[in-house]
C-alpha cells in the first residue's frame, strides 16, 4: 500500500496547502516581485524547489548529478528577473515535478523501500529508501511554500483561486 500521508503531503491535502496552486495562478510581476526583508522573490523559490526536485528525480532514476559545491548553485542571481515565458516554464516544471514525486510516492512498499545511491559522503549517513528521498523533498517544498503562501499574503495575493487558508 502507498504512503497516503506522503501523497496527500506532496499535494498539499490536509493541514497544507496545494503547492502546485499556491504557485499556478500567480503573473510574472507577482512571482518576481521582490519585497523588502524578504531575501528571494517567488519565483526564485521555486526555481529552487525544481532544481532540488530535479536533483532528487535524477538520482533516483539511477542517474548521478553533480551536487553543488554552495547552496547559491541552486538558487538564480539575486538580481536575476524572469520575463512571463520564463515564469511560465519554471511554474510549468514545478507541477510537473510535482506530480512526478506523487506517482513515485504511489509505488508499491517494495519499491519504495530500495535504497538510492547517495552521491556525497555525508548523504551515507541519513536514510536514502525511495520513500526517505521523496520524504525530505516534500518536507523541504512544504518549507518553501510556507514562504510563499507568506509572500502572497504580503502581496495581497492570497488565497489563490482555488481557494486556501485565510486565518
Amino acid at each position: 500500500m502507498p504512503d497516503q500521508a506522503l501523497i496527500e503531503l506532496l499535494r498539499g491535502e490536509g493541514s497544507h496547502a496545494d503547492p502546485v496552486a499556491c504557485v499556478g495562478d500567480l503573473p510574472a510581476g507577482a512571482a518576481s516581485t521582490k519585497i523588502a526583508g524578504f531575501p528571494q522573490s517567488i519565483w526564485q523559490i521555486v526555481f529552487h524547489m525544481n532544481y532540488w526536485m530535479d536533483y532528487e528525480l535524477r538520482r533516483i532514476c539511477g542517474e548521478r548529478p553533480a551536487y553543488p559545491a554552495h547552496a547559491a548553485e541552486s538558487w538564480p542571481a539575486p538580481e536575476e528577473s524572469i520575463s512571463d515565458a520564463g515564469w511560465k516554464e519554471v511554474s510549468t516544471r514545478f507541477a510537473s515535478l510535482i506530480d512526478q514525486l506523487g506517482e513515485m510516492a504511489q509505488s508499491e512498499p517494495a519499491v519504495l523501500t530500495g535504497e538510492v545511491e547517495p552521491l556525497i559522503k555525508d548523504h551515507h549517513r541519513h536514510a536514502s529508501s525511495l520513500s526517505a528521498v521523496l520524504w525530505q523533498t516534500a518536507v523541504h517544498n512544504s518549507y518553501h511554500i510556507g514562504q510563499i503562501v507568506l509572500l502572497r499574503r504580503a502581496l495581497g495575493a492570497w488565497p489563490p483561486p482555488s481557494g486556501g487558508d485565510s486565518w
